[in-house]
């Protein structure tokens, strides 16, 4: 079956090892970096039983489906040096200090940036995988409103995220099989949190792997390679951001599930990065970064599986840095809006008011229940702060599910979908 996850998109058939071989070989000969030592993928060749219905098929087909096709064998990196060229290590080493900065200036703020932060890089992880809403629409499904599909995806994308942090502790297989658990419970129950148990190939047809852009290994082969993964994701000796870079690398190359493979991958970076103490406080965007270049982004995952481990964490450098960028004015504008409501509020220091600002910032869309459950409070309470905010202009009444009155924070639905704009791909693959 087809799979989901960060990819090139022109199909091609797998490369022979004889051919792996040869290719390393003209890249050593040729005078590359070190960084191209790092093992290439190789290839074993498995024969194809076909459940499709041959009369749907043409002739050649059928032939088709009669023949083996390669799968990759991954290689083990759990001990493997990892040497990078001068120019990769020091554009990592100053985007690492560029997260470190953010991550100090905008988590010891009072402010709910980290749960901000969190759902714009969910929603930006799930736009890799052709998933895309606007922030009212993920608003409304974060508070059990009707949403679209894509809405609701996201906001598991949000829970496996939060798992991904609250599981950085202890970086296990299990850990990994509860990031995806939260990520697809909710649509696709009968897989998640479960290593896959068949054969899945990323681009080409749906019937068959013969003209896919890549086959990960078989099935029998994620178990013991993501062992493997482990052991590498627990090294002290690399530099966290390159080593996140890697890890995700060879995970999206293992490509240990069905579906949701892309998105579990990109939350393995933030538990790796907050494993590591590069982060502390909230969840830098890295995928809004990705995702202004999908397909540079792609090919550095097809260079990682040819042996070139340098591109992957170029791409991952590139990406925090233009992640930060965008999270920094998006920051901005919340700071912005929240300033001048306060300017205009008037009450006391102990109303509800002033924690409900904080509120919709995180959530801009809220019901009474939930300003109720977050802030401790009566309904009455709770009606008065939401009617202070409507004073002045922070908070609209708007309709909900079953005729449910609701309150939107437009400014800040606004600043969220343009942090979107901001990160909408330059390059669109549709295979993503």
């Amino acid at each position: 079956m087809r799979s989901d996850g960060a990819h090139p998109r022109a199909p091609r058939r797998a490369p022979s090892g004889r051919e792996s071989t040869k290719h390393a070989r003209g890249e050593i000969a040729a005078g590359l970096t070190a960084a191209a030592l790092w093992p290439a993928v190789q290839w074993e060749t498995l024969p194809w039983k076909s459940s499709y219905p041959p009369d749907l098929l043409s002739r050649s087909a059928r032939a088709q489906l009669q023949e083996p096709y390669q799968a990759a064998i991954t290689p083990g990196i759990a001990d493997l040096e990892v040497r990078l060229p001068r120019a990769t290590s020091s554009a990592a080493e100053e985007a690492s200090n560029l997260i470190r900065e953010f991550d100090t200036e905008v988590g010891g703020e009072l402010a709910p940036f980290a749960a901000i932060l969190m759902r714009t890089e969910s929603a930006s992880s799930s736009e890799i995988e052709n998933l895309t809403s606007g922030a009212k629409q993920v608003a409304l499904a974060e508070l059990g409103e009707d949403a679209r599909a894509n809405a609701t995806q996201i906001v598991g994308n949000v829970e496996a995220m939060r798992a991904a942090i609250s599981l950085s502790a202890e970086l296990s297989a299990e850990s990994i099989l509860a990031m995806h658990r939260a990520l697809v419970e909710r649509f696709e129950p009968d897989i998640a949190g479960r290593w896959r148990r068949e054969q899945v190939w990323i681009g080409g047809g749906r019937i068959s792997p013969h003209n896919a852009a890549f086959v990960p290994p078989r099935a029998d082969r994620v178990p013991g390679a993501i062992d493997d993964l482990v052991a590498f994701a627990h090294r002290d000796d690399i530099p966290a951001l390159s080593h996140a870079a890697i890890a995700h690398a060879q995970f999206e190359t293992i490509h240990p599930f069905p579906d949701g493979n892309g998105r579990t991958g990109r939350a393995l970076i933030h538990a790796m990065i907050r494993n590591r103490a590069l982060t502390r406080n909230v969840t830098v965007p890295v995928s809004a970064g990705l995702l202004t270049d999908t397909r540079s982004y792609f090919a550095a995952l097809t260079a990682y599986r040819d042996g070139d481990v340098a591109p992957i964490v170029d791409a991952m450098s590139g990406a925090a840095n233009a992640s930060i960028a965008n999270g920094r004015t998006l920051v901005g504008d919340l700071r912005a809006a929240r300033e001048t409501w306060a300017a205009k509020v008037k009450a006391r220091s102990d109303s509800a008011v002033w924690p409900l600002m904080d509120l919709v910032l995180r959530q801009p869309v809220v019901n009474t229940a939930l300003v109720q459950a977050q802030l401790g409070v009566n309904h009455s309470n709770a009606m008065k702060a939401i009617g202070r905010l409507v004073e002045v202009g922070a908070l609209a009444e708007v309709g909900g599910r079953r005729r449910s009155i609701l309150w939107q924070a437009s400014e800040v639905l606004s600043a969220l979908d343009a942090f979107a704009a901001r990160a909408g791909r330059r390059q669109l693959d549709s295979q993503a």
